[in-house]
């Protein structure tokens, strides 16, 4: 401890020395006491900005440690976040979660029977309900509700294209069985794959072109035995009849391949629109925005509107909800995936419709069934584990 005088102010000044400064002489000190002064004056003030810094420090893992336990509480958010943008795989793991939202859409309505409703009036619904979650999300994260300038075009095309494939689409739903409309709406992904290669000069890998082809083959396996009975039953039937039905039907797989190549190409338009806008809500909402009035003015002009009572009316908001979602990854995937390797795995939709019906004895098992199940998701699964390997390299 020294005492320092500096006039009429008197001064105490704690001093830690080590052995060397422990020798200094008083007289020294009062030789150069200035000097001195500001010499052991600056150690003096770095331990307590250390202090302060360690007791910082210290206090930053216990707010990790508190945050923590609120994070690893929500394994599932973790997971969609992952899946969403955290893994090289997120573009194809987002479009099988499309598939398989679509595929437990299929299973409530089987499941739970309720009210008939025609199909434009539930397409109208479905479009109702995707229109306002979009904006709501867009508003929400403060994004231009039609996207930026320059994407719009593409949003534009996007919403014509995937309005006019719907229409088509339901328009062959109410004119062929459903086994043949299901089969001339999975050539969509072929269709995508080709209008890539030619706008969006996508490169169509022989890869690629064996694994769409695999899960097409794996979706006439299937449907191979209703396809056979159904032209039997017709070949029954009047002459005159199956000149009558040959050019409806005629007109009808026209129209449902007008769907699958308008389909196609508003697939690569939602992929360009979202790498454009960086944002693949844009494109759902520039689809309901233009769907949701077009599918309202069918119904009412081509159908009779049926008031669906409490129990339907809960059972369509739901199914509105998961067709949103699946068409919120759909996007995503798009947006990060090759849209040959994407479109592919849609097919899976088909594999788990038909497991579903052999496991809860709705459908009779056969072998055609089942090797079409194998195909597809043999094709599948390659497409998913190889597909990103290849792309990498």
């Amino acid at each position: 401890m020294a005492e320092i005088s500096d006039g009429d102010h008197d001064a105490v000044e704690l001093i830690v020395c080590d052995a060397s400064a422990s020798e200094l002489v008083p007289d020294e000190i009062s030789g150069d006491g200035a000097v001195l002064a500001s010499e052991e004056i600056t150690p003096l003030l770095k331990p307590k900005i250390n202090i302060f810094s360690v007791s910082h420090s210290r206090r930053k893992p216990r707010e990790q440690g508190t945050k923590i336990p609120d994070i690893e509480t929500f394994p599932v958010t973790q997971f969609v976040l992952w899946i969403w943008g955290g893994s090289r795989y997120s573009g194809l793991l987002c479009v099988a979660i499309s598939s398989t939202i679509y595929f437990v859409m299929e299973v409530l309505s089987d499941f739970f029977s309720a009210q008939s409703i025609p199909l434009f009036e539930t397409a109208f619904a479905r479009c109702t309900i995707t229109l306002i979650l979009s904006y709501l999300w867009l508003r929400g994260n403060g994004q231009p509700i039609f996207g930026p300038a320059h994407a719009r075009k593409f949003l534009f095309s996007r919403a014509l294209t995937g309005c006019l494939s719907l229409l088509s689409f339901i328009y062959c739903i109410r004119r062929l069985p459903l086994s043949q409309a299901i089969v001339l709406s999975f050539t969509t992904p072929i269709m995508a794959s080709i209008v890539a290669r030619i706008i969006l000069h996508e490169k169509l890998k022989i890869v690629d072109v064996g694994g769409l082809a695999c899960s097409f083959f794996g979706v006439l396996f299937i449907f191979r035995q209703i396809l056979t009975t159904q032209g039997a039953l017709l070949r029954v039937g009047e002459t005159n009849y199956i000149a009558i039905m040959g050019r409806n039907h005629v007109l009808t797989v026209l129209v449902a391949l007008f769907s699958s190549i308008t389909g196609g190409i508003s697939y690569c338009l939602v992929k360009a629109g979202a790498k454009a806008s960086d944002q693949p809500l844009a494109t759902v909402f520039s689809f309901g925005i233009l769907a949701t009035p077009a599918t309202g003015m069918c119904a009412f002009a081509f159908e009779e509107f049926v008031l669906p009572n409490f129990y339907t009316f809960f059972l369509m908001l739901i199914l509105g909800l998961l067709s949103f979602s699946a068409e919120v990854f759909f996007a995503r995937g798009l947006q990060l995936e090759k849209t040959s390797k994407a479109a592919n795995v849609l097919y899976m939709e088909v594999a788990l419709s038909q497991l579903w019906g052999i496991g809860s004895w709705r459908i009779t098992p056969s072998f055609g069934g089942l090797v079409g199940c194998l195909l597809i998701l043999i094709s599948v699964c390659c497409t998913i584990y190889i597909g990103p390997e290849k792309e990498m390299e």
